[in-house]
């Protein structure tokens, strides 16, 4: 068991040590690499923007239909009134999601040096 554990540790070593030469590049301007560290963070703030969005619409939007139904189950006959703004809340938070969306859209098309 110990020689077994003994030969990978030596191995993996043995791996690790011979192939750091394939990843060596020629040397790259400042400005190229920043450029590309630019759009990468542009990228993954697009990104994160859209999920947090995401997220948040999705918990507003359960919560409001939430008690919408709690509100017409108790009161049968207020349904219509509870529908109404119901759905214009709904309407309005995704909006926010979309705005959202074009704001992080609009991130990502900006970021081109």
């Amino acid at each position: 068991m110990f020689k077994k554990t003994k030969l990978a540790t030596l191995a993996a070593t043995a791996v690790t040590l011979a192939s750091t030469s394939a990843f060596a590049q020629e040397a790259v301007k400042a400005a190229e690499t920043n450029k590309f560290d630019v759009q990468a963070a542009a990228a993954a703030a697009a990104g994160f923007a859209i999920a947090v969005a995401v997220l948040g619409g999705a918990l507003g939007q359960g919560r409001a239909v939430a008690a919408a139904l709690e509100g017409i189950s108790r009161n049968p006959g207020a349904a219509p009134r509870i529908q109404t703004p119901m759905i214009l809340g709904l309407a309005l938070i995704e909006s926010l999601v979309l705005f959202a969306f074009a704001i992080a859209f609009l991130l990502f098309g900006k970021i081109n040096i």
